[in-house]
């Protein structure tokens, strides 16, 4: 886990808590839309996302955006999720160009994995989660944090 990240942790997370973590952290993340992940490969951050896709309202298949760096999708609400992959990403400019500034200025939800390849680019205030391994396979500890 990032050392820099505080708040609220969660420890032996498994699959099955995924969906009572994901509304916690719609409600601790208040007004901020900008939701950052943080861990490495095989972390589980797409399977988290998917889970707050679900808490939102998505009824449509969610996957990750690897290929395609941002998948759209529309809540029960009528709002619209952004969920971006920057994995792939040589430099920031990439990111720039196909408009990610006005997607995290949109008001909509953007649940962005592989953040540090675009920190230039985040707004200066957002919601950062921390996702780490443990041990045992299933479990996951995951930490919330408001970035100011």
């Amino acid at each position: 886990m990032r050392p820099d990240v505080k708040g609220i942790v969660f420890e032996k997370v498994t699959p099955r808590d995924l969906p009572e973590i994901a509304e916690k952290l719609i409600h601790e993340a208040g007004p901020l839309r900008v939701i950052v992940f943080h861990g490495e490969m095989g972390s589980g951050k797409t399977t988290f996302i998917k889970a707050i896709g679900h808490a939102l309202g998505v009824h449509e298949g969610m996957s990750s955006p690897t290929f395609s760096i941002v998948n759209e999708y529309e809540t029960a609400s009528g709002q619209t999720l952004y969920h971006f992959d920057f994995y792939r990403l040589k430099n920031e400019v990439e990111a720039y160009d196909i408009g990610t500034e006005e997607y995290f200025d949109s008001g909509f939800y953007c649940l962005i994995e592989w953040p540090e390849k675009v920190a230039g680019l985040l707004p200066e205030k957002y919601f950062e989660v921390s996702i780490q391994k443990t041990d045992n396979d299933q479990q996951r500890t995951i930490a919330f944090n408001t970035h100011e």
